[in-house]
């Protein structure tokens, strides 16, 4: 009698998407041009006494929000594993929070759940809401849609977020994040779920250990948030049941990608909410995806190509300001030439540099769109200026200063940070074509 193999279930990379060797390449010599812009800022500093303290504070920066994330990121990407081990990860690749909820159900039946559990849906992490959520930490108001930092699973960022407040201030909360399993995607012992959370309550403001980054210290036993979530969701609507897999993963003590430490049993609750009853309409949304997101990270990139193109409508007005007030003072280029002779060559000059800034105003224009081929290009014009800047200084040009060239270097460094990090990289590589959804109690759900 033959028998039938139950297939195996489906792995799905829990980090980001596979580089290609291009994007490895930018993303490798943007961290190596990080460090060399903390050096140069560093030197400098030294020649600026009473500008320690604010030299100090922008080498803290750079350092915590640049140049360490890069490095960790470089380092994760060959000894994290990439594929799902019931763990977030951080954008910098390090290990995050412990995934330890799963839920079964439509995202309408899931918001509706969580408002009525008494749970406020975060903001998105932008500029604005970033100060906001500063400002309520250091003057201990209340923010209740502070956003939470994203962690990643599947490759991309949170769907979206929950959180309850504490105190008053965003500085104490609950929260739980949540992911839309991909289509198909089963849990190791082959259980289907429709989404994976992950739960922890937020006890202090405190640094990164691994990055030294301002961030929120979690408590260590995650398993108290998992089971506040799980009693909440139950006490709002009794139409929701609870399914405990015993010993989904291994107990442990460990860090997260802030280097607090945290304990779980291994257990994983499992809420179905398929029976959860809607209000009429309140299934007619539209889902959510964090992948269709504008990152942070590319609007930056964006503008500092404007910026970039900014630099050189200024640097093209102060040659033409120069030679249009003393045009004698050509000849100080080579005074074999005269000042006629030479005028040709800056209108060269400006014209070029009219060229790159139209270049970077439509490049910026098409990053912010999500163009990946305009990301590359972008990056690959910063790399060129960075490595001519590199290679004067090596034969004997002239250092790079605040006078000189530093915020020059400083422009292309950062953007090509920007555009080389996964969440600008993601976002540019994304299908444009939206994937199909799942609602309701997918199939073949085995029972346990």
């Amino acid at each position: 009698m033959s028998t039938r193999r139950r297939p195996l279930p489906r792995i799905v990379p829990s980090g980001p998407v596979a580089d290609t060797a291009i994007d490895y390449i930018f993303f490798v010599l943007g961290g190596a041009g990080a460090v060399w812009l903390v050096v140069l800022l560093v030197r400098e500093s030294f020649h600026f006494g009473w500008l320690q303290l604010a030299f100090s504070i922008v080498f803290w920066v750079l350092l915590a929000y640049l140049v360490l994330p890069r490095l960790h990121s470089i380092l994760a990407r060959i000894y994290v594993p990439n594929y799902f081990i019931g763990r977030t990860r951080t954008s910098d690749g390090l290990l995050g929070d412990p995934v330890n909820l799963a839920l079964v159900g439509s995202e309408a039946q899931l918001h509706d759940v969580m408002n009525a559990a008494g749970w406020t849906m975060a903001d998105d992490v932008t500029l604005r809401s970033g100060l906001r959520i500063v400002r309520s930490t250091l003057l201990r108001t209340s923010y209740l849609e502070a956003p939470v930092s994203p962690l990643m699973l599947f490759g991309r960022d949170q769907d979206f977020a929950y959180q309850q407040e504490v105190d008053g201030t965003p500085g104490k909360r609950h929260h739980v994040r949540f992911w839309r399993c991909p289509p198909d995607w089963r849990l190791p012992g082959g259980r289907a779920v429709e989404w994976l959370a992950a739960g922890t309550y937020d006890r202090s403001v405190g640094f990164s250990l691994f990055t030294l980054q301002i961030t929120h210290k979690i408590d260590e036993n995650t398993d108290v948030e998992r089971d506040h979530i799980v009693t909440s969701v139950k006490a709002a609507n009794g139409a929701v049941t609870v399914h405990v897999i015993r010993d989904f993963s291994t107990g442990y003590h460990a860090r997260n990608g802030g280097g607090d430490s945290i304990a779980t049993d291994g257990d994983l609750p499992v809420i179905d909410l398929a029976t959860v009853k809607l209000p009429r309409g309140a299934s007619k949304i539209d889902p959510t995806d964090s992948r269709d997101k504008r990152p942070v990270a590319t609007i930056v990139g964006s503008v500092l190509l404007a910026c970039r193109s900014v630099a050189s409508v200024l640097l093209a007005g102060s040659i033409v300001l120069s030679v249009a007030r003393d045009p004698a003072s050509l000849t100080s280029i080579d005074p074999t030439v005269t000042s006629a002779e030479l005028l040709p060559v800056v209108g060269v000059v400006v014209a070029i540099i009219a060229l790159f800034v139209i270049a970077d105003v439509l490049l910026a224009r098409l990053v912010f769109l999500g163009r990946n081929w305009a990301r590359v290009t972008g990056m690959f014009f910063s790399l060129i200026a960075i490595a001519a800047q590199a290679v004067s200084v090596a034969t004997g040009g002239p250092e790079i200063t605040l006078r000189t060239n530093l915020v020059g270097v400083c422009l292309d460094v950062l953007l090509m940070m920007a555009l080389s990090s996964d969440r600008a990289r993601i976002w540019a590589r994304r299908s444009r074509k939206a994937p199909k959804r799942i609602s309701g109690r997918p199939g073949n759900s085995a029972a346990f």
